[in-house]
C-alpha cells in the first residue's frame, strides 16, 4: 500500500461519510459516527478483497469497488442500528 493510496482511501471514505451526514442530517454525534462507519467499511472492504484477490475496480493497489460497496452497507446498516430506540418497561 503506498501512501498516496492510503490518503486517496481516507479522502474518499471521508467524502462518503460527510455525504452521507449531509443526505441524513443530524448532529455532531452522527457525523462522527459516519464518517467511522464510513472509515471502517471503506478498509473492511479494501481488506476482504484484497485477501480474496477480487480487483473489481481497482485503482492502483486499492480495491475500490469493493471498498466503496462496503463503506455504503456499513453506513447504511449503521444508521439502520443507530434509529433502535430504547424504551423503559
Amino acid at each position: 500500500m503506498t501512501l498516496p493510496a492510503l490518503l486517496f482511501g481516507f479522502l474518499v471514505a471521508t467524502l462518503m461519510g460527510a455525504a452521507f451526514h449531509l443526505w441524513k442530517n443530524g448532529g455532531l454525534g452522527r457525523l462522527i459516527l459516519y464518517l467511522l462507519l464510513a472509515w471502517i467499511g471503506f478498509w473492511t472492504g479494501h481488506i476482504v478483497a484484497n485477501a480474496l484477490g477480487w480487483h473489481f475496480l481497482s485503482v492502483g493497489p486499492l480495491r475500490f469497488g469493493m471498498a466503496v460497496l462496503s463503506a455504503l452497507l456499513f453506513l447504511g446498516v449503521g444508521h439502520w442500528l443507530s434509529l433502535v430506540k430504547n424504551e423503559p418497561e
